[in-house]
């Protein structure tokens, strides 16, 4: 099993471009009803599954563009020694493709739970793009050492580097979500 905690910035910029290209390649051809289509009601369709990956992404920027610019304010928060390694490692582990735990996700990222537009994978890829571009621009920094705040939860606090393999390591769990909906009885050919 692979330990996702240990993801260097050079495999996590090579996982967030397979991703992107696996995505394209497997679901950029789905007609409006094959990727709003669920296996039962509480399951999430495929153009859930990626416009909660949108969602869920795109609230780091701000803080990614912050630091990329050199203006990211430190909170008292970010300063507690220990806590941000502690956060990010499990938090990694629990978002892993790895991880049997079943999770609700927070409500600013939950999917739409409407019909969504067919172009969702190339929403997903233009975006992936966009989060590429982010991480290479702080390439020259000590990843370890800049503390984010979770965007999901203002207690939460862990290292950029650690953002990064949250990032990834959730895609590639939803990547396989939305690959299951395709494989289960019922999809619509």
């Amino acid at each position: 099993m692979k330990d996702y905690t240990k993801l260097s910035l050079k495999e996590i910029l090579a996982e967030a471009e397979k991703i992107s290209q696996e995505a394209q390649k497997r679901f950029l051809n789905l007609n409006e009803d094959q990727i709003n289509w669920k296996p039962n009601p509480e399951s999430w369709s495929v153009a859930q599954c990626f416009d909660h990956l949108i969602c869920s992404s795109k609230s780091y920027f701000p803080q990614f563009d912050l630091i990329i610019q050199g203006k990211q304010k430190t909170t008292l928060l970010q300063l507690m020694p220990f806590l941000p390694g502690i956060w990010g490692r499990m938090l990694i582990r629990v978002l892993s493709p790895n991880s049997k735990k079943k999770l609700k996700a927070p409500k600013p990222f939950q999917a739409a739970s409407s019909k969504i537009d067919p172009q969702i994978i190339s929403k997903f890829a233009a975006q992936q793009r966009e989060l590429i571009a982010k991480i290479k621009a702080t390439e020259g920094m000590n990843l370890e050492h800049v503390i984010i705040t979770s965007p999901a939860i203002r207690l939460i606090t862990y290292s950029l580097l650690d953002a990064y393999r949250m990032i990834v390591v959730h895609e590639r769990r939803h990547f396989n979500q939305a690959q299951r909906v395709t494989e289960a009885p019922g999809f619509p050919i």
